[in-house]
């Protein structure tokens, strides 16, 4: 199979200098471990600069039907670490449904303000819907549609480290429950306050990490475990 990629100048796609990694791979699912800053699909101005072309063009992959490779779930650009692929369009939709029916379980860490105030674990209940401005999410008055439990993992003086653990997959549900609590993320560029989009800074990645993903593999049974590499 051959992919076309239109040609694009370094002006317009920059390479990103952080590598991806796979954690594992079998006859259905990829399961790569992503860098900050590395969209997963293309869109804009990304395109070869994607975590999905860059495992279509890997050469240790080019004995397998890489056209088939296809992201099963979402994971902001923003923020690193595991994410599924998938490998087998017959069995695709199996491992679709896990995240559908809300059976697979996520686990995220971040480095946020202490607050050694509260009791944990939290339990925060909120309603979320689209922003004024497209790309953000908001909290609104309504039933809660958006749920995470916040643990505090290690105090580190006046930034601490979380974990995250969402109930749900509200867009950017982790990022505003974290803000509501006035514990915005380190290296947050959209809450509390958007910055000017612009270039990258590298050095001040998100932080914020998928972790773990723990869930009941529809095809053979059994319990699969995944952890990312990466730390903040």
């Amino acid at each position: 199979t051959m992919f076309y990629y239109r040609e694009t100048s370094r002006e317009s796609e920059p390479r990103i200098p952080f590598e991806e990694k796979i954690l594992h791979i079998d006859e259905h699912l990829i399961v790569a471990d992503k860098p900050h800053f590395l969209p997963v699909i293309p869109s804009g101005r990304f395109l070869r600069e994607t975590l999905l072309t860059r495992l279509r063009l890997r050469p240790e992959l080019q004995h397998l039907n890489v056209e088939d490779i296809t992201p099963i779930h979402r994971l902001d650009k923003d923020t690193a670490g595991v994410m599924l692929l998938s490998l087998n369009p017959a069995t695709r939709r199996d491992y679709q449904t896990m995240f559908q029916e809300k059976t697979v379980r996520k686990i995220y860490e971040a480095v946020a303000p202490t607050r050694t105030d509260l009791d944990y674990p939290l339990h925060i209940s909120s309603r979320m819907e689209r922003g004024k401005k497209f790309f953000l999410t908001q909290e609104t008055e309504g039933e809660p549609n958006a749920h995470t439990t916040i643990e505090l993992i290690e105090n580190r003086g006046a930034f601490s480290l979380y974990r995250l653990t969402p109930h749900t997959g509200k867009k950017h549900q982790l990022r505003v429950h974290m803000m509501s609590l006035n514990m915005p993320l380190m290296n947050d560029a959209l809450y509390p306050t958007p910055l000017a989009a612009g270039d990258k800074d590298y050095d001040r990645p998100l932080k914020l990490l998928a972790k773990r993903i723990e869930f009941t593999d529809p095809i053979s049974g059994e319990i699969r475990v995944f952890e990312s590499s990466f730390t903040l």
